[in-house]
């Protein structure tokens, strides 16, 4: 037998199979920790998220099938497109072309640097409505919140004829703005009738606030922005949620107010809203004022501050003030002497078709033109809101003591102030929410919540304005100011009507 020249006759020098199997490889550390990592995020690449994924679209559908039962305006199929798809629309939708290819001409600019403008801008603005964050984790947290500072209060609703609304309308909800509570209130009151959109500004811009929103379908704008690139792509974003079915919410007001007085109309989301409008087309524009009053603003006092132009305060003195705010309510919750902040009341109004407002400005054309001017229909809305805000007692007591601020007033004289106010509201059809539908319970409340912030003083039983805080007394009158205004001339004909016949 031949020998292969190392002492051992045929395979002489190789390894058996079962010997190959049976020995150990050794591997650096660091390899195989590399491997390892490659292999696990394979396996949550191609198995776990997609399975995921699968678990939540399905539940997001069959909760998007549930809602929809039962809501009074059904989520549209525009709020449940991906935002990848829509935000693809708003960049190449024919008018934010026109406008880049106007720009570029005019100002000799690079086409693709306008398009990155133009992309960045889409990414900021479009929301990521997402169902289950929304009527789950939202609802549940804006519930929990109003009630816990707030005795919450639906006054007034015409349920009926936001059930009569064409299932094609684009509902528009139109809102005073007195809080940055304004957002949570009518998202959790509005919850059982529709999912809102809002615009909201770049103060809330921070994570993880802007995930949030956005996955509630809030929307950002940049405040008094001059770029007409910007304003664009922001204007055609609106009408296209708008001609989608997007039920939407605005502030005509277009800030927080100040001083407390409702504010006139600024024309930018409501001008967007209805300057493409269409009235020969089949998609309605419905608006839906809302008026929303509270018993204490929690801003109230940095409010007054900008009203005052006063110097603002560093950041030390917020985180200060708000921890000391946290902690007393906390200690209060504890003791069991904490009282809510009194109430907090909405009221629905009654419905405004955009297209039969334009047929009534233009009775006499069978096509109805675009729709030109704004301001009359802005000033329409700010009227109605105007007229359904709610009236409450810190409101009413705070207006009684506005009118003559150095009185002195016992309770009896008090109460009988508040009771002529009130009916003179009520008279010219204003709608005041009483507690308990008891007005000697409502004066009490407006005296509690104002002798517990020390804004009057109570001395056994002599009210009085503390005139340190008199601003603050004035900022909460001032939210049924215009109401107030308006019985001026009657009030001052029933007076003289009295003095002839004294």
């Amino acid at each position: 037998m031949p020998h292969c020249g190392c002492g051992r006759p045929g395979i002489q020098g190789q390894f058996t199979y079962g010997q190959l199997m049976s020995n150990s490889v050794q591997l650096p550390f660091w390899l195989f920790a590399g491997l390892a990592f490659f292999a696990l995020l394979w396996l949550v690449q191609h198995f776990l998220l997609p399975s995921a994924k699968w678990f939540l679209r399905r539940r997001a559908n069959n909760l998007i099938d549930e809602v929809n039962n039962k809501l009074a305006l059904r989520l549209p199929s525009f709020k449940l497109t991906r935002r990848e798809v829509l935000i693809d629309r708003l960049i190449y939708h024919d008018r934010v072309m026109e406008v880049v290819d106007e720009m570029a001409n005019e100002r000799d600019l690079p086409r693709e640097a306008l398009m990155r403008d133009v992309r960045t801008y889409a990414r900021e603005i479009v929301p990521a409505f997402n169902a289950i964050i929304y009527f789950k984790a939202a609802y549940w947290v804006a519930k929990r919140l109003v009630h816990a500072l707030y005795r919450v209060r639906l006054g007034f609703a015409d349920d009926k004829a936001l059930s009569e609304l064409a299932d094609n309308s684009s509902v528009v909800f139109v809102m005073n703005h007195r809080s940055n509570m304004d957002y949570i209130l009518a998202t959790y009151l509005a919850a059982e009738r529709t999912a809102l959109s809002y615009a909201v500004g770049e103060w809330a811009r921070i994570w993880p606030l802007q995930q949030l929103i956005r996955a509630m379908g809030g929307y950002f704008v940049r405040r008094d922005s001059g770029d007409p690139l910007y304003r664009r792509v922001l204007e055609v974003y609106v009408q296209m949620a708008a001609d989608g079915g997007v039920p939407q919410a605005i502030f005509p007001e277009g800030k927080l107010t100040r001083d407390g007085v409702l504010g006139p109309p600024k024309l930018g989301l409501l001008g967007y809203l209805v300057r493409g409008f269409n009235p020969n087309a089949s998609r309605d524009i419905v608006f839906i004022p809302v008026g929303i009053n509270y018993d204490r603003v929690l801003e109230d006092r940095s409010l007054l501050r900008y009203a005052r132009k006063l110097p603002k305060r560093g950041i030390g003195y917020t985180l200060t003030k708000s921890g000391t705010f946290l902690a007393k309510n906390l200690w209060q919750a504890f003791t069991g002497k904490r009282y809510r902040y009194g109430y907090a009341c909405v009221n629905f109004g009654e419905p405004v078709s955009l297209k039969q407002w334009i047929a009534r400005q233009h009775p006499d054309k069978d096509t109805l033109p675009y729709l030109s001017d704004v301001s009359p229909l802005a000033d329409l809305l700010m009227q109605r809101i105007g007229s359904i805000t709610p009236i409450l007692p810190v409101a009413l007591v705070a207006t009684v003591f506005a009118r003559e601020p150095n009185s002195v007033r016992n309770e009896l004289a008090l109460k009988s102030d508040v009771f002529n106010l009130l009916e003179q509201l009520e008279a010219a059809g204003y709608r005041a929410y009483i507690p308990r539908s008891d007005r000697d319970y409502a004066v009490a409340v407006g005296v509690r919540m104002l002798t517990l912030r020390h804004i009057l003083h109570d001395n056994d039983g002599e009210f009085s304005v503390n005139q340190k805080e008199l601003p603050l007394l004035e900022y909460y009158a001032n939210s049924i100011k215009h109401l107030v205004d308006e019985l001026e001339p009657e009030t001052t004909a029933r007076q003289a009507n009295l003095t002839e016949r004294i």
